[in-house]
């Protein structure tokens, strides 16, 4: 394990940038940057845009280590390339940007309340792909939709035996139950949460530790016991939805959670902005988030 992306991870100040759209979600993310499905005939042409967007946040001069902890990639853009070099490996070595994975294959339909992981068919091999760019870390993410305790055990259980793999390669998992925020039980299904997730983080071996990404709660400062568990590296807080202002202002409100912000940060950047235009927008962007995430 890198020593230096392991310390920044652990102790820095800053927040984890989230720029992996995958297949599903990257329509609407390239709609909010301007560029509807008239732009691209195909999938091929659609990824290819979508690289250039996070090519284009990734060489911005907003875009820096001194702010942004680490950043989440998809796996198609861990195989490409930014300016000559593999995209993961650009990450740290040009930004100082310590680079994670995402490598859950979408959800399955809803049960119990709750979405599941899809299988991850040659997770072994995918974890050896990611060791050679030089990612830290990956990501996973399932949905709780109600407060059913059954399905959150489900939920949280697959997390971590995922979790168990990540971890037996090297790498450190950042475990992502996502609660919805339009969930008509989302304060209760928090506190199912964290219970649930505390029994599973009191399994874990000592030495292991996770990362948590978690929807920012209902009740202020409602992650604290999690933050202090001695086997959780860091908490952040996803944006799920929320408006930038409404995610920062949460954000601030959790004392010791940290970003992991996607749809938040690149909110109001266009295809359409000139350079001048589009640096400006996201280091406001970023200068935002960075200072909610160091309260």
């Amino acid at each position: 394990m890198n020593e230096r992306m392991l310390e920044k991870v652990s102790t820095g100040s800053g927040f984890i940038a989230a720029l992996d759209q995958s297949g599903g979600s990257t329509p609407g993310a390239l709609r909010r940057y301007g560029i509807d499905e008239t732009a691209y005939p195909d999938e091929a042409t659609m990824f290819d845009l979508v690289h250039r967007m996070r090519t284009r946040i990734i060489t911005s001069r907003a875009f820096d280590g001194d702010r942004i902890l680490a950043a989440i990639l998809f796996e198609q853009t861990m195989d490409r390339e930014i300016d000559g070099t593999g995209a993961a490996e650009y990450l740290w070595k040009h930004k100082g940007v310590v680079p994670f994975l995402k490598v859950d294959k979408g959800l399955e339909e809803e049960s119990e309340g709750v979405k599941l992981m899809r299988p991850i068919p040659d997770l072994d091999a995918l974890l050896d792909r990611a060791r050679t760019h030089g990612v830290f870390g990956t990501k996973m993410r399932s949905v709780v939709r109600n407060a059913d305790a059954s399905g959150i055990e489900a939920v949280v259980a697959q997390q971590f035996a995922v979790a168990g793999t990540i971890l037996a390669a090297g790498l450190v998992p950042i475990v992502e139950p996502e609660v919805d925020i339009h969930s008509p039980t989302k304060a209760e299904a928090e506190e199912i949460l964290q219970v649930t997730l505390l029994r599973h983080l009191d399994g874990l071996d000592e030495g292991r530790s996770v990362l948590l990404k978690l929807t920012l709660p209902e009740v202020d400062d409602g992650h604290a016991a999690l933050l202090a568990h001695p086997r959780v590296m860091r908490v952040a807080g996803l944006s799920g939805g929320y408006t930038r202002t409404e995610a920062v202002d949460r954000l601030a409100r959790n004392h010791g959670v940290i970003a992991s912000f996607s749809r938040a940060l690149t909110e109001g950047l266009t295809a359409q902005m000139d350079d001048a235009e589009f640096d400006a927008a996201l280091d406001e962007s970023i200068g935002l988030i960075y200072t909610a995430s160091v309260t």
